[in-house]
């Protein structure tokens, strides 16, 4: 992937979050702050902007339920969450001109994504269920251009957030 956001890395079957991971989501929940959302993915953007994602790379907090229901573990589920959200984070910052005003902030965000990527890259794809390897195969997927959506910006960072603090809510 280009300019440094991460990825396909893996997870280990731990269901608790590491100390690292717990510490990088707090960054990440303090630079996802509705405010800053607000002001970098909406007001410096036009009225109704959009950006074309893969059907895969918009992850809900019903998406993380449904795949809960069908006893997906945990840590699948954040490796999921991060692989979709550093790749909605890509594709932020492939529209984005370098003298942006959002640049720099989408740039903060993608160094805590690479730290987070980190913290993952000491663990194996296998030990995650086979439905969600497969959906990071998708993500990451580079034909895929028949299965886009466009998407607001802001949109994106607000399911980030909302499934991020679903899954790290109660192991940090």
């Amino acid at each position: 992937l280009t300019f440094g956001c991460p990825g396909v890395l893996a997870v280990l079957g731990l269901e608790a979050a590491a100390p690292g991971e717990c510490e990088l989501t707090r960054l990440l929940q303090d630079k996802l702050q509705y405010e800053m959302r607000l002001q970098y993915m909406k007001h410096y953007f036009p009225i109704d902007y959009t950006v074309r994602v893969q059907y895969e790379e918009v992850l809900r907090p019903s998406n993380i339920s449904r795949l809960r229901n069908a006893t997906v573990s945990e840590v699948a589920l954040r490796y999921l969450w991060f692989h979709v959200s550093s790749q909605a984070m890509l594709r932020i910052r492939e529209v984005l001109p370098e003298k942006h005003p959002s640049w720099k902030y989408t740039q903060e965000l993608c160094q805590l994504f690479d730290a987070l990527g980190e913290e993952y890259s000491k663990y194996r794809q296998t030990d995650v269920e086979a439905v969600v390897a497969d959906l990071v195969k998708l993500v990451h997927s580079a034909g895929a251009e028949s299965r886009r959506k466009a998407v607001r910006p802001k949109a994106l960072l607000d399911n980030c957030l909302k499934v991020m603090r679903m899954l790290y809510g109660a192991p940090c």
